[in-house]
């Protein structure tokens, strides 16, 4: 088949996960401590998708943020439990995202997300990013959490797209590029963080601006 897909993870890569959790801890908690909060978030929440994966990411937020505060020791306010559930649709957009992906639909590419959240959150942050996506496919639905490899099998099988014509691009290594690159798929790190060099990306960008360029010279149009 012609068509050339281009997949991707959403919160980190598309969505600046990072800004729109950060905010929230700091609310929650004072500004003090909200850069130490957010890297141990980031460590506790994969811990607990692992534990459950059939869990609503709506949960995965809650259960997180309950556990962090927790540990330690820092009082959640009543009613704040779900505040990262309530807050991701207003996460925001990095600002390359919008222009990069209307390049990439103009080039004839159909774009897809494999996301682990839940449909509702995603369709909140598509509309967010105002770009049309032709397929979605989020955590609670395939009852599986990235970096395990459900996502990609089930964009496989309603897509029939073979690693000839389909690109991954995400940000997150571990989330992505690193399973998707044992499933031998070609992928764009989205290095926003600039981390140290990695070998397994076939292409390294730092932000999506220049994507459809690179898109194009890995699977060139028909």
């Amino acid at each position: 088949m012609d068509e050339r897909w281009a997949t991707f993870d959403c919160y980190g890569t598309l969505v600046d996960w990072n800004a729109g959790i950060r905010s929230e801890l700091e609310r929650l908690f004072g500004g003090e401590r909200a850069d130490e909060l957010l890297r141990r978030y980031h460590e506790l929440e994969p811990e607990i998708q692992a534990e459950a994966p059939g869990r609503s990411y709506r949960e995965v937020l809650t259960v997180t943020l309950e556990r962090l505060a927790d540990e330690v020791s820092l009082p959640l306010p009543e009613g704040e439990a779900d505040a990262l559930a309530r807050s991701l649709p207003s996460w925001p957009v990095f600002a390359d995202v919008p222009p990069a992906l209307v390049e990439a639909r103009e080039r004839g590419w159909r774009l897809a997300i494999l996301s682990n959240t839940d449909r509702d959150l995603v369709d909140a942050s598509v509309e967010a990013i105002g770009v049309p996506f032709d397929l979605a496919i989020v955590a609670s639905e395939v009852g599986s959490y990235k970096p395990a490899p459900a996502h990609w099998e089930e964009f496989r099988r309603r897509t029939g797209a073979g690693p000839d014509r389909h690109i991954h691009v995400a940000q997150s290594l571990f989330h992505d590029i690193g399973t998707a690159t044992e499933l031998g798929l070609r992928c764009i790190w989205i290095n926003r963080l600039r981390e140290p060099d990695d070998p397994r990306p076939t292409r390294t960008l730092p932000s999506l601006t220049g994507l459809a360029d690179a898109l194009d010279e890995l699977v060139p149009a028909r």
